[in-house]
Parts: structure tokens; sequence; C-alpha cells
């Protein structure tokens, strides 16, 4: 099967896929109580909308009670609740298609320059958690297959199960308390990615306050997946040392490097590759919420909860259309990588 062929077999197929997500999303908001409308209509009352917002039907029905039924008219029309609801996913398709992606109803901003305005602060902490984690867990992984068994193989493995039973968040909470001037340390600032008086600080100031910024969230956040890609590669490489062919090599006389890194190496590497446009993509949202919380930075993962509480659906229908749309791209990224990693893979076996 052409390369080409299947690439446009596998876009037709996200069609639906995406289709039928943004469907029964848009479904599900019709039925949620408490929307922009109630919420609206019971600030106007003065009432408390934590308490009387998502009660269900009753709280709708109080929350419209006294309220002049043209100014109700007025704010559904505000929010666009004035149109039946298959107009108003129709529309919200027609703008997707575009990525215009609709207008927030609290932030009074189009969602998709929200969603850019935030994301340098997941792409900063991303980034970061995804090439340390490859960088060090690789070589680490490999180094603990080689000496399995020994006393370097314990003590890291002991290590690394130590910080992967620790969530992010609780590692999170132990670094501010013991480093970011809670009860022992002052070491590390307590929120934000760089000071306040960054823009005057010279080209050496800036990286450094950078990195003073941002050492306890990654550190945070590095801590599961350091240990889950550590224990891969470990595995992955005394799989393939067990193989036939690595006593094959041996005995024809190589070199344990050799035969390490020209013949072990390649194909051991083929599950970590096939996994790493996941793993890129994966690293700017899983935890985002919980650590940009803690460390009060506002990144995507604050943005999409937030949009969740406050019934702000523009902004929540817009990153769900984008965070879908990414997911399916990188799971066609991570099957090309397979392939390009190892050749024996045909197309037709990955389309089955």
């Amino acid at each position: 099967m052409n390369i080409w062929f299947y690439i446009l077999k596998r876009i037709l197929l996200m069609l639906p896929t995406l289709f039928g997500v943004i469907a029964i999303t848009f479904a599900v908001i019709q039925f949620v109580p408490g929307g922009p409308v109630e919420q609206a209509l019971i600030e106007m009352k003065g009432l408390n909308s934590g308490g009387e917002a998502s009660g269900g039907g009753a709280s709708q029905y109080r929350g419209r009670q006294g309220v002049d039924i043209d100014r109700v008219n007025e704010i559904k029309a505000l929010y666009g609740f004035d149109k039946p609801p298959a107009e108003r996913f129709w529309q919200m398709l027609k703008g997707f298609l575009t990525f215009d992606l609709g207008k927030s109803f609290y932030h009074h901003s189009d969602v998709w320059q929200l969603v850019k305005s935030k994301m340098p602060v997941s792409i900063t902490i991303g980034l970061w958690t995804f090439f340390l984690t490859y960088l060090i867990s690789v070589p680490l992984g490999i180094a603990k297959a080689v000496r399995e068994g020994s006393r370097f193989d314990s003590l890291s493995s002991a290590v690394v199960l130590v910080g992967y039973s620790i969530p992010g968040f609780v590692l999170g909470v132990f670094l501010l308390v013991v480093f970011g001037g809670g009860s022992f340390l002052q070491w590390f600032p307590l929120r934000g990615l760089t000071s306040d008086d960054w823009a005057t600080l010279s080209l050496f100031g800036k990286i450094k306050d950078y990195l003073w910024h941002i050492t306890l969230p990654v550190l945070a956040s590095v801590a599961g997946s350091f240990a889950v890609m550590t224990m891969l590669t470990k595995n992955t490489f005394l799989d393939e040392i067990r193989k036939q062919y690595v006593l094959t090599a041996r005995a024809k006389g190589l070199s344990e490097n050799k035969v390490l890194y020209k013949h072990v190496f390649r194909n051991a590497l083929i599950p970590l590759v096939t996994g790493f446009p996941a793993a890129f993509i994966g690293a700017f949202f899983a935890g985002s919420l919980l650590i940009e919380t803690l460390f009060s930075l506002d990144g995507l993962g604050l943005l999409s909860y937030e949009s969740v509480i406050r019934r702000d659906y523009p902004v929540v229908m817009g990153t769900l259309y984008l965070f879908t749309l990414i997911g399916l791209v990188v799971k066609l990224l991570g099957d090309l990588c397979y392939v390009w990693a190892d050749p024996r893979v045909q197309f037709e076996s990955l389309a089955k």
C-alpha cells in the first residue's frame, strides 16, 4: 500500500471520529444544568452562584424567577441560545473548519487567541518534561539492562519506583514546602515563570531567572513519566538481549559494545520511537492542570478546568476540538514512525 494512500485513508477515517466526539459532547452540554444563561440570571439577582447554579432544574427555575422575560431573551441572544441546538451545532462546525473556535463567554476574546496566549506556559513545562525524560531515562534504562541484577540496578530501581509512587502534585507540594519558602528553605519562587522585572534583566539574567522559576514545576512533572520510560527502556533492551541473534553475534566474536549499539540498540528503540509523538504531545497536557494550579501557572490545563466550571462552552468545545484533532494526528504519526523504525512492518497490517 502506498504511503500517501494510507495517509489519505487515515485522514478520511479521522473525520467521523472527530465529528462523533464533537457531536456527543455538544449533545451532553445541552442537558447540563447551570449554563451561562442561568448563571447570568442568578448573578443579576445577587445570589450565590456556587450554591444555586449547580442544583439542577429547581435552581434553574429559581434563577429565572422574578426576571423580566424580555431580559431573559436578551441574555439568551447574547450567548446564542436563542437559536435551535441543530443550528448552533451547524454554525459551530462551519467555524471549526476554518479554525474559528468562537468567542469566550467570560474572557470576551476569541477562543483561538485565548488558547495561543495560554500555550507558552504549557509548551514550556511540556518541552522540558519531554526532553529531560528521554535524555535521562533512555541511558539509565540501558545501563540498568546491561547491569541487571547488580547493586546499581537494585538501587536505581528503588529510587525510580519511589518517584513513580509519588503523584506529581504531591511532590510539587513537598518541593514548595521544602524549597519554595514554606517551612524550610526559600531557594525557589512560589509562582509564575518569570519575575516581575524580567524585561529589564540582561540576557544571562533572563535565562537564569527563567530556569530558576521552572525548576520546581518541571521536577514535579517529570517524576511519573521518568519512572515509566526508564523501566520501559530497561525491559525492552532485556527482551532484545535475550534473543537468538544476540547470542549469534557474540559467538561470531563481536565486542559487547558492537552487539549492544549496532544490533540491540536499533531493535530495542522501536517501541520508544513509535511512542515518541504521543509522549511529545502528552507532555504538554498530562497532569498539567494540577501542576499549573499548584505553581500558579496560567496555561491550557487551568484554562480547560475553569471553562468547564464556568460553563464557558465555546472554550470547552474549542479546546476539545483542538485536543482531539491533535490526538488523531499524533496517532497517525506514531504509526508512520513505526514503519520508519521497522521497515518489515507493512501499511496493510497497520490499516487492519
